[in-house]
């Protein structure tokens, strides 16, 4: 429990970091001079960094044990962000922000990977909930620090001065975690998943399948701010906070679901993408009240996704693949993401009907292959992969 909280205390002080500067990213670039163009292209290939490399790094970490190397080397270029006060061109201000996606991608399979060893031991689920709870307080944060520093100084350079602090306690949660547990192999047994080795493959399609479905038809939260103002269905100024109420959601949720997959197992999955049907109808066609509530599905959405979905695959992977198992699932979870948002994006222009069709038919294929990990799996009698 003392490497969980660790972990999500360094994942706390990186979101304050992180998330505060993609808040501002946007008019920073702007001002130092780049395109909308430059920005939005820039914005995309971040992303893509972010994903595109974890199944390198995992399929490493995985190779040489390094998981605290690939951790602590990714956290690291977190420090990127600060540099940015620095920054007197937009093409340096690039470089440093991608510097940054670059890290979370280093960083992400091994923690993932770390986090799982330490939850093995006191529920997979509240483990890696209380580490997305954790983890939202950073994204809540991290924001409200750059908008206070816009508020009373009226400029970016303060705020990004100020993440040295953060900074600064994510490197110290991060040396006593590693000093803690050196080896967080040990703290899971080999024997406990060796059954697994054996159904992995056929278990990870279905699982797989669930994943990119699920994410490919779950909107994205600007597109439904865009609709939000565009429509004045929500007043301007409630629109971040109706983010802020999700990510408070996100928070809760992780939590409640976490301890609910402990209890129950994999049939938790089934409630991702039954929250998923209703919002887009919900933001698109049901005004303010049906904004609020599907902000309030969004945040639980994410919940589930960062806890159980995480939590879920290292229940049915062996030790020694985890960190490669990892870095596919992320990899699948961000390119279906960022593909389904394209074609949301797409659909927009043509038909807010089309966009609520699209995301009910994905999140319908991810119940078929729920049906199918279901039979594969036996959920309704085993919390995990028979053995």
């Amino acid at each position: 429990m003392r490497v969980i909280i660790l972990l999500g205390m360094v994942s706390l002080f990186g979101d304050i970091i992180y998330e505060g500067a993609r808040s501002v990213s946007g008019p920073f670039l702007m001002i130092l001079g780049a395109s909308a163009f430059t920005i939005a292209w820039v914005s995309g290939l971040g992303e893509f960094i972010g994903y595109a490399i974890r199944m390198a790094s995992g399929y490493i970490a995985d190779r040489t044990g390094s998981y605290w190397a690939f951790t602590i080397a990714g956290y690291l270029l977190i420090g990127a962000i600060p540099l940015l006060v620095f920054a007197g061109s937009w093409q340096v201000a690039v470089m440093l922000l991608l510097l940054e996606r670059l890290g979370k991608a280093i960083r992400s399979p091994s923690k993932d990977t770390i986090l799982s060893h330490a939850a093995q031991q006191v529920g997979r689920g509240w483990g890696f909930g209380i580490h997305e709870a954790l983890d939202q307080v950073g994204a809540v944060a991290g924001p409200l620090v750059f908008a206070a520093s816009l508020a009373l100084r009226g400029g970016y350079g303060d705020g990004f001065a100020l993440m040295v602090i953060p900074f600064t306690l994510l490197v110290v949660s991060l040396f006593l975690a590693w000093r803690l547990i050196p080896d967080p192999v040990s703290l899971e047994e080999a024997h406990a998943v060796k059954h697994d080795e054996v159904h992995t493959p056929r278990i990870l399609l279905p699982y797989g399948a669930f994943t990119v479905f699920s994410m490919a038809g779950f909107l994205v939260f600007p597109l439904m701010a865009y609709h939000f103002s565009a429509t004045s269905s929500v007043p301007e100024a409630q629109i971040p906070v109706f983010f802020a109420i999700a990510m408070a959601v996100d928070a809760l949720s992780a939590l409640l679901l976490g301890r609910l997959y402990d209890r129950i197992g994999l049939k938790v999955l089934v409630l991702i993408p039954l929250a998923n049907i209703p919002i887009a109808p919900l933001a698109f066609f049901f005004g303010y009240q049906g904004a609020f509530g599907a902000a309030i599905l969004w945040g639980f959405s994410m919940g589930g996704q960062e806890t159980i979905l995480r939590a879920a695959l290292a229940d049915i992977t062996s030790i020694q693949k985890r960190g490669f198992a990892y870095g596919i699932f992320n990899t699948l979870y961000g390119g279906a993401w960022f593909a389904g948002s394209v074609f949301f994006g797409f659909l927009y222009g043509i038909s807010l009907s089309a966009v609520s069709g699209y995301a009910i038919l994905m999140q319908g294929a991810a119940l078929g292959a729920f049906i199918w990990l279901q039979r594969i799996t036996g959920i309704g009698d085993h919390k995990h992969i028979p053995g």
